[in-house]
């Protein structure tokens, strides 16, 4: 995962969503509960219980932000998009202007149903970009150490697993990455 390279337009939101490390969470199960209902929806492979588990994922963390509620959608295999002679799938997205996102359940070559930590990654990353634009209120949504690292907070609440210490270096143009190696070294 890589961050954005710092806007030139609106760069004090940027430089926010960098500085904004952590998340407050919910003191009770309710996501972890939800998450589990995903869990068991996603390994039966059926996409209404997964799309309504995701409804209410969502309507909860909504509730506990205090925000109002974005749309969901769940579609099935992910789609490709092809640059400059590379293949990237696409997992999920978040659209400021209806407040949806949407997620795909499947794998774009083999269309697997994907597993349960990549799901419910991608809707905790789209969630956080819905956060953004309504709880934080940034003019935009961008992907900083920050937005990762927040991501991750309630990825892990919902989950019940302890959160890991991102590390990261730089790279060109202000961006950084995640150094999986040394981050999943620093597991608790």
């Amino acid at each position: 995962m890589l961050t954005d390279s710092p806007p030139r337009k609106n760069r004090a939101g940027f430089l926010e969503s960098e500085r904004i490390k952590t998340l407050e969470l919910p003191q009770t199960d309710e996501l972890l509960e939800t998450a589990k209902r995903l869990e068991s929806a996603l390994r039966a492979d059926k996409i209404r219980d997964v799309r309504s588990a995701c409804t209410e994922f969502l309507t909860a963390a909504s509730g506990f932000y205090k925000i109002r509620n974005s749309g969901v959608r769940v579609l099935a295999a992910r789609p490709l998009r092809t640059r400059e002679q590379a293949t990237f799938e696409l997992f999920g997205d978040y659209a400021p202007d209806s407040m949806v996102i949407r997620v795909w359940m499947r794998t774009a070559v083999r269309k697997e149903v994907t597993s349960v930590g990549t799901f419910l990654s991608t809707l905790c990353h789209e969630f956080c970009h819905h956060l953004d634009f309504t709880h934080f209120g940034f003019g935009d949504s961008w992907h900083t150490c920050g937005f990762y690292q927040r991501a991750a907070a309630l990825y892990h609440h919902a989950r019940g697993t302890p959160l890991k210490r991102l590390v990261w270096v730089p790279m060109s143009n202000g961006r950084w990455r995640i150094d999986w190696v040394r981050t999943n070294r620093n597991t608790p």
